[in-house]
């Protein structure tokens, strides 16, 4: 199984990778996202440190419990062979209602068939009033004429 597009990267193909990693992730369907990874893929996320497919997806099956109504957006940051960085941030609420908005870092590594083998995150978050909130698309796919990260000054 190949994961397009595969590496080395371009900086067309390495955003293309980031909005394919984007859209996956919004979609909340963690058996879908979990197929972009390796079968053997190291993750740090916070505290976390999901190893392989299963937990990685049993990991996000338990994010989108808690992280309602969930809204991604991930910009390239760098790319280089095989590695791509991006810069994120996500909205949720928690099931009290309270708004959070999270930003962070990703560091990718992929394998030769485009799956990636490694993902290292770096994650802070504040809660936001309502009326704060930045990305009110419906639920799933961001809409491609939405603002990007840098167009929101974020």
């Amino acid at each position: 199984m190949s994961r397009p597009p595969i590496p080395p990267f371009t900086g067309e193909t390495a955003a293309q990778k980031v909005r394919a990693a984007e859209d996956a992730w919004n979609s909340h369907d963690p058996a879908r996202v979990a197929l972009a990874y390796t079968k053997n893929c190291a993750w740090r996320n916070r505290v976390e440190f999901p190893k392989g497919r299963s937990e990685i997806e049993a990991f996000l099956g338990r994010k989108w419990q808690r992280e309602l109504d969930y809204r991604l957006i991930k910009e390239l940051w760098t790319f280089a062979g095989n590695r791509i960085a991006v810069r994120f941030a996500y909205e949720y609420r928690d099931d009290s209602g309270q708004w959070f908005r999270a930003y962070g870092n990703e560091n990718w590594q992929f394998a030769e068939d485009g799956l990636m083998e490694r993902r290292i995150a770096s994650i802070n978050e504040r809660p936001i009033f309502e009326d704060e909130r930045l990305f009110r698309w419906l639920l799933g796919t961001r809409p491609a004429d939405h603002p990007s990260l840098s167009d929101l000054g974020l």
